[in-house]
């Protein structure tokens, strides 16, 4: 949403457009050896009333928006939760300078995607990770018990679970309950497919990520040695190799500084989209269970009313406990019933808003890689061009 301008209303004033804008910045290396993280500077602006004043300045680290991400994932069944960027898995590069730009964009674009977001953006849990101070974030983490805070031993249990309600299917002990619906059906299977392609194309950008680097290093090391064989040859040629070594070292710098734009502006966008992919999956893996859960109480209700009917017929003393069983099952049911409609309704609406983004998205990313293939090889050709002279007139 729009920053406040110069000259404006009051950020309280009844005439100012309601806006809510967040800035991850500052990123900051505390503690040593296994301990070490990275802190960043969170910044708030807002004119919404709910929030305390115009401007609020915090200080997070990643485990805190994993908190915001679980919490938000927890409450908000049917929304497509914001994807996190990843961790670092090798070691190594965990406080390399290019990896926490990258988390720090990524984790700007997360919580700005939170806070646009007509749903989100009026999460308490959203307005205490943007206000409160860190000895509060600190206690909220640590009493955090949803499943992205399960130990190893809970995972396996989960794990065994799963395979325990699919032999029970393989062998006929139980059959499984999904929706049979044809759209949703559909829906699941893009989602599955985009997912792999995505997968794929950002596969090959890496790559491509690679090769920029790698003829950037050959051309580096090239003009060193070019500029080394200059120097021990006569005027004409000696010059001539000199510039071609000076070229080669401008390319190569050039080369780098195209990687580093391909990998920011092009593979980590579709990385990004992998991974809101895989939260959509998540989404999807809900709705089964609130499917599921409507259909079991539904089938234990109608068992209820067969036993109910039974004990009414034998006019036996149990109908009043009976009753009142049934009544109170027939609320969980419904409510059940309304949680399940709910995500199905916010499905829906969220899938039209996530195509229409990221049509937007891949749209930028795809021209800023065009560009940038084309502006690299504008300036390779007019290099090379320029030492053609001086070439040719050695080897006449």
């Amino acid at each position: 949403m729009d920053q406040q301008q110069s000259g404006s209303p009051s950020p309280r004033s009844p005439s100012s457009q309601p806006y809510l804008s967040v800035s991850v910045t500052d990123p900051v290396k505390l503690g040593n050896g296994v301990q070490a993280y990275i802190s960043y500077r969170v910044i708030t602006k807002t004119n919404l009333p709910e929030y305390q004043g115009h401007e609020k300045i915090v200080i997070r680290r990643y485990s805190d928006f994993v908190w915001l991400r679980d919490r938000l994932f927890d409450k908000f069944k049917g929304v497509f939760i914001p994807p996190l960027p990843e961790k670092s898995a090798v070691e190594k590069f965990r406080f390399s300078a290019e990896f926490i730009e990258m988390r720090r964009q990524g984790l700007d674009i997360f919580v700005n995607r939170i806070a646009s977001h007509q749903e989100l953006q009026q999460s308490e849990d959203l307005r205490t990770f943007l206000q409160a101070d860190e000895e509060t974030m600190e206690r909220l983490r640590s009493q955090e018990t949803g499943i992205f805070k399960k130990k190893p031993a809970d995972f396996m249990q989960i794990f065994k679970d799963v395979q325990s309600k699919v032999s029970d299917v393989v062998l006929g002990k139980e059959k499984p309950v999904e929706e049979s619906n044809p759209e949703y059906e559909k829906l699941k299977h893009y989602i599955f497919e985009l997912e792999n392609h995505l997968a794929e194309a950002q596969k090959h950008a890496y790559r491509l990520v690679k090769r920029h680097r790698e003829l950037g290093q050959s051309l580096l090391d090239f003009g060193k040695a070019a500029k080394l064989l200059g120097a021990c040859e006569g005027d004409i040629l000696g010059k001539a190799f000199s510039d071609l070594g000076t070229k080669s070292e401008a390319l190569s710098v050039k080369l780098q500084k195209e990687a580093h734009q391909l990998l920011m502006n092009f593979e980590e966008p579709l990385k990004d989209y992998v991974r809101a992919v895989q939260s959509i999956k998540a989404t999807i893996t809900e709705r089964a269970n609130a499917f599921r859960h409507q259909c079991e109480l539904a089938e234990t209700m109608k068992l209820k009313e067969i036993n109910l009917d039974k004990l009414m017929l034998t006019r036996s003393d149990k109908v009043g406990e009976a009753e009142h069983e049934y009544r109170e099952l027939k609320a969980e049911s419904e409510e059940a019933t309304g949680r399940f409609e709910t995500i199905v309704r916010l499905m829906n609406e969220e899938i039209v808003r996530f195509q229409e983004q990221k049509t937007l998205d891949m749209g930028i990313a795809f021209h800023e890689f065009a560009k940038g293939q084309a502006r690299l090889a504008n300036s390779i050709a007019d290099a090379w061009r320029s030492l053609l002279p001086k070439l040719e007139a050695c080897s006449s």
